[in-house]
Order: C-alpha cells, then sequence, then structure tokens
C-alpha cells in the first residue's frame, strides 16, 4: 500500500516545522520507502507496518503539541511493490512521448 500522510500539529503557533520533523524523522527511521513534499509525507509498504508508522508518527507530534490533525490517503493494491517510483515513472514516461 502507499499512504499519503500530513500530520499538522495545532496549537502550536504559525511554526510547525519542528513537530512535522518529529513525524518525518520516525517516518524516515522506519525504514519504509517515504519521500516528503510540501504538503505530504508518502510511505510504501504492507498495511499492519504502514499504520504502525503512522500511529508512531502521530505520537511523536502529539509529544510536542497539544493537538494534531491527520490527513491521509491510502492506495491499497495487494501484491503490488515499488509502486511509489513505478507510478511517477510511468507519468514521466507518458510526458516524454508527448
Amino acid at each position: 500500500m502507499i499512504v499519503a500522510l500530513s500530520i499538522t500539529p495545532l496549537g502550536v503557533g504559525d511554526d510547525v516545522g519542528r513537530p512535522v520533523a518529529e513525524a518525518v524523522r520516525v517516518i524516515r527511521a522506519s525504514g519504509l520507502p517515504n519521500q516528503t513534499t510540501a504538503l505530504f509525507t508518502t510511505i510504501e509498504g504492507e498495511w499492519d507496518e504502514v499504520m504502525a508508522v503512522v500511529k508512531a508518527a502521530t505520537d511523536a507530534v502529539m509529544a510536542v503539541a497539544p493537538r494534531c490533525s491527520i490527513v491521509l490517503k491510502a492506495d491499497i493494491r495487494p501484491g503490488v511493490t515499488n509502486a511509489m517510483t513505478a507510478k511517477v515513472e510511468s507519468v514521466e514516461r507518458h510526458l516524454a512521448q508527448m
């Protein structure tokens, strides 16, 4: 599965960089394939391992913020691996042909 995850700390003021960095640190330490962009961090793996990382990242934010909001989008496709990279490569191939 691929999960696009955004954890927004609430009640910490305008600068949320540090609490978000705590979540990203946990995600990167998980060893699962991941990529962080301006709005989301994408994680790829099996359901249980990805959801465990989502919980751990949320717990890391909650350790430094009184509240958080989570946006999660998932693509669940059993038996498929490396989809996080393959999907982007597919789009790039199509763009190159245009």
